[in-house]
């Protein structure tokens, strides 16, 4: 009987899974205005104020918050200013736009992080199936910021991939 042999396994083909750059859902928080609002139309400064002393904002710690308002309504940017400056030191940071744009500017930025020794001279494959929803963007980064140092860059599955990037040979020395 013939040994049955995973050759994507012996291929030395690294998959990085984009997910494992996403925030944890339980450290995003989101800011509505909307609940501030006179008849979810018009900012009442006095209210507002008002409202901000008596909110809670202990269900931001430590959490990356994004400050936005759901309905349509003119909102003058100083009231996210003063959001924002109830939550410094308490939240890890705060984001003007929906919690969907605040996960794209976190992955980015995790993406931005990743040390790219491990992935020097290596075949990458990019995985592109899962549960997860990651933003288009997060392709671009992770593409752009390992293109210098990999051999060559795949995207899809280590069964059935897409080349997207191969570092082109050495000049044979004459």
């Amino acid at each position: 009987m013939e040994e049955i042999v995973n050759r994507v396994a012996e291929s030395g083909i690294i998959t990085l899974d984009l997910a494992k750059y996403l925030p944890a859902e339980n450290d995003i928080a989101s800011f509505d205005l909307k609940p501030f609002l006179f008849r979810e139309m018009i900012l009442k400064e006095k209210d507002y104020r008002a409202a901000l002393q008596t909110h809670d904002w202990t269900q931001y710690h430590d959490k990356h918050v994004a400050l936005f308002c759901s309905v349509d309504a003119i909102i003058p940017i100083w009231a996210y200013m003063l959001a924002a400056s109830y939550m410094q030191g308490i939240a890890k940071d705060t984001y003007l736009g929906s919690i969907e744009e605040l996960k794209k500017e976190l992955i980015l930025k995790n993406i931005e992080g990743i040390s790219t020794g491990e992935y020097e001279d290596k075949r990458v494959v990019i995985k592109g199936c899962g549960d997860i929803v990651i933003p288009d963007a997060a392709y671009i980064a992770i593409t752009s910021h390992l293109r210098p140092v990999v051999k060559s860059i795949m995207y899809g599955e280590p069964c059935s991939t897409v080349p997207v990037y191969k570092k082109p040979a050495a000049p044979k020395a004459v």
